[in-house]
């Protein structure tokens, strides 16, 4: 099966979903919006100190394309811009679980292999 997606080809929905949502960055903030349901870019600027914000503006703006979060603007000045997940990237909230639960038990295992 041939999956054509943003002028890219797949052979498989895994390797569509790793497109969606690779990334050094995106699951973090996926995890950030599901345990704040809104947040602005300067809370996940200080969510994330090791991320700088040309990269963070780019993983959001991805994140944006894909339609699993979804950017209001507001008029007023400053800007005032707020990200939420949409329903298809509140789907994540299993997957993005079982990652960081994996996470910390290989944090746990890697400690105590020292």
């Amino acid at each position: 099966m041939l999956i054509v997606y943003k002028g890219k080809e797949f052979h498989q929905e895994k390797d569509l979903a790793m497109s969606v949502i690779g990334g050094r960055w995106k699951i973090a903030i996926v995890w950030a919006l599901l345990h704040q349901p809104t947040l602005r870019l300067s809370e996940l600027g200080r969510l994330f100190p090791d991320i700088n914000q040309r990269m963070l503006i780019r993983q959001l703006r991805e994140l944006e394309e894909d339609e699993i979060i979804h950017r209001t603007v507001y008029p007023v000045v400053p800007p005032k811009v707020d990200y939420q997940l949409t329903d298809v990237g509140l789907q994540l909230e299993p997957v993005v679980t079982a990652i960081c639960n994996w996470g910390e038990t290989f944090h746990h295992y890697i400690r105590s292999t020292d």
